[in-house]
Formats: structure tokens, C-alpha cells, sequence
């Protein structure tokens, strides 16, 4: 629900993105079937709007409490003992200008070219919404499978506006999950045949 919300806000603030799915869709789908799981792997800049979302907006800002099992040091010098409780700031690490450019700019082309090898999974740990290692989220493979093909239903099926054509706030609000500080309005307007609309 909130990678979901977020990657809605954004499409909804950015127009030529939200066409460029839609134009995705018209291609791989077209407009005589609802998109199906086995699709997903032909929307490529669906996927690729979905990391960009989690990039900007994670789930949860902050990885909660982990412990360092070993000592080590970090490059940049910092020496962190054995036993050592972390918080790692996922937002930071997710707009890091040394990683990214235009690091709070929505680019979700970022992962069709200069970042097309980073995944939630990759080794390097630049896009972590979903925690790393040993400890990271169980659910994860499931949750991009259901936010992306949800997203894909939902902009397959409506126009998505939001009402008066207004930019959507983009304010988020404090916690360890990572919601919208107002709720997201959107009117929704069939794009296929009404047939498609009946189950």
C-alpha cells in the first residue's frame, strides 16, 4: 500500500513517466486483455519506475536495530566494534549524490541506463528498501511481484488524474513506516472495453 501510494503520487506529478508506462502497456498488452503476472517481465519501465519509487520513497526509512557481529571498518575510517547496535538510514543511502545523480529527481530511466545492474537484491547495497543480507525482508520477492502487477492493472485499466489537475503533496510523515502525510486523491476513468471491467 505505501510503495504503491507513492509510486502513484509520483507518476501523477510527472505526466511524461506516467505516459511512458501507459504507452508500455498499450504495447506489451494492448487494450482486449488485462495484464497477467506473466507479463510483468516485458514492462521493463514499470520496473523500473517501481525500484525508483522504493528509492525515493522506502517502506521504511530507517532498518531498525542490527548488530554488528564482527569488528570492521568502513572506508571513509569509521571503526565499528563487535556488538555494535546500527540504525541504517535507508533514505540516505537512497539519494546519496556519490550514487546517484540528481539524487531526489524522479528518473525511473536511471534504471534502464546508467543504474540498469541495480536491484533490490544487488550486492553493492545502493538500493536497500528492503533490508540486505542475512536480514533481509522475507517477503520482498512477493512484494514487488504485487506492487508491480497491481500498478500495472490499475494503469492498464484507468486514466489516473488527480482532481482540478493539482500537483499531488508530496509530504511525508515521521515514523518507521513510510506514509504520506495527506491521503492521495485520484480520479479513475475506464481505458478499456467494459467488458474487461466485469468478473
Amino acid at each position: 500500500m505505501v510503495t504503491l501510494t507513492w509510486a502513484l503520487s509520483l507518476l501523477l506529478n510527472h505526466q511524461m513517466e506516467l505516459k511512458k508506462v501507459q504507452d508500455e502497456l498499450n504495447t506489451h498488452i494492448g487494450k482486449d486483455r488485462k495484464v497477467e503476472e506473466s507479463d510483468i517481465k516485458n514492462l521493463v519501465y514499470l520496473q523500473a519506475v517501481v525500484k525508483e519509487t522504493l528509492r525515493l520513497y522506502p517502506p521504511s526509512p530507517i532498518i531498525t536495530l542490527r548488530a554488528a557481529m564482527n569488528d570492521c571498518t568502513f572506508s571513509c575510517g569509521y571503526h565499528i566494534p563487535a556488538g555494535t547496535q546500527l540504525m541504517v538510514n535507508v533514505w540516505k543511502i537512497h539519494r546519496d549524490g556519490r550514487v546517484w545523480t540528481d539524487p531526489h529527481d524522479f528518473k525511473p530511466e536511471r534504471f534502464l541506463i546508467s543504474h540498469r545492474d541495480v536491484d533490490v537484491r544487488s550486492p553493492n547495497c545502493e538500493l536497500v528498501p528492503f533490508g540486505s543480507g542475512r536480514r533481509v525482508c522475507p517477503g520482498a520477492s512477493l512484494a514487488l511481484r504485487m506492487v508491480q502487477l497491481t500498478l500495472a492493472r490499475l494503469l492498464h485499466s484507468f486514466n489516473v488524474a488527480s482532481p482540478s489537475n493539482q500537483a499531488v503533496d508530496m509530504t511525508g510523515s515521521p515514523g518507521l513506516t513510510n506514509l504520506k502525510a495527506t491521503p492521495l486523491e485520484v480520479v479513475l476513468t475506464p481505458r478499456l472495453d467494459t467488458n474487461l471491467y466485469e468478473d
